[in-house]
């Protein structure tokens, strides 16, 4: 509602930075609206769902069910000496965190349409935002594997206090494609269809349910171009004690760097129009 200005006062006017760059600085003021976002998708996420916050651990115990009898017992897969269900297991944890914040990133502005049609916020906070609810999941999920580890008495070593940089590592990965995807979806609606079919793809070239050792020679680099490879192998490093991420892990950062500048320009140079057509 305007507020008729009084003799002397000027007025304030609340728009975006002209430099672009700038837009990230802004996020700061504004961590509370990430905040206050990312609970409320929680919240809506498990709100009338009769298991409620149970499936952040159905879901991974039924894939992983599915993984050892198709990829373990058919396949004859190898997990590299570490137990097939605590292998398996950690990998789908990343990957289903990795997979829910980028549909929830695809889908954020879109969602959040009155509040991006009606107010001024770095409108980033809205993809960033969809990446904190999986952390939650992540965590429960992280608590059932130690009960897993326990049992198949795995005991990390030093590797563990890496950890937390391969969360940031998931976080940055998942955070560049949902930058993109949410930009174009803004414009394009059916690439809020595609994108859960692209991620479904995106996983059988990812070492979830079998290690990235299958692959040899020059392929392995580029087969490293895609960045969730050296996130997994990582969060398997860090906790599983298996081998240590290899030079080809250069590629998958350079392929994250990439990708994650690509889609913070191509975010920022769109930004201006997502009121006018979303």
């Amino acid at each position: 509602m305007a507020v008729a200005a009084e003799p002397g006062d000027s007025w304030i006017e609340n728009r975006p930075s002209r430099v672009r760059g700038v837009a990230l600085r802004e996020l700061w003021p504004y961590r509370e609206l990430v905040y206050f976002l990312a609970l409320r998708d929680l919240k809506a996420r498990y709100k009338q769902a009769f298991f409620g916050i149970s499936w952040a651990v159905i879901q991974p115990v039924a894939g992983v069910t599915v993984f050892t009898i198709v990829f373990r017992k058919l396949a004859s897969i190898s997990s590299g000496g570490v137990p097939y269900l605590a292998f398996a297991f950690l990998g789908l944890l990343v990957w289903t965190y990795f997979a829910a914040s980028v549909t929830a990133a695809t889908t954020s502005l879109v969602a959040n349409a009155a509040l991006v049609t009606k107010v001024y916020f770095p409108r980033i906070a809205a993809p960033l935002a969809a990446l904190v609810p999986g952390l939650a999941e992540l965590a429960i999920g992280l608590v059932l594997l130690s009960g897993i580890m326990v049992h198949y008495r795995i005991v990390p070593g030093w590797a563990a206090l890496t950890l937390p940089g391969w969360v940031l590592a998931a976080m940055v990965v998942g955070l560049a494609v949902g930058l993109l995807a949410a930009s174009l979806n803004v414009k394009y609606r059916d690439v809020g269809a595609v994108m859960p079919v692209l991620v479904q793809l995106w996983l059988l070239a990812t070492p979830v349910a079998y290690p990235s050792s299958l692959v040899h020679g020059g392929w392995r680099w580029v087969y490293a171009l895609n960045p969730m490879v050296a996130v997994v192998d990582g969060f398997r490093w860090s906790l599983l004690e298996t081998d240590a991420p290899s030079y080809e892990a250069l590629a998958s950062a350079a392929a994250a760097a990439v990708l994650l500048a690509c889609g913070l320009l191509y975010f920022l140079r769109t930004e201006r129009k997502f009121a006018d057509v979303i």
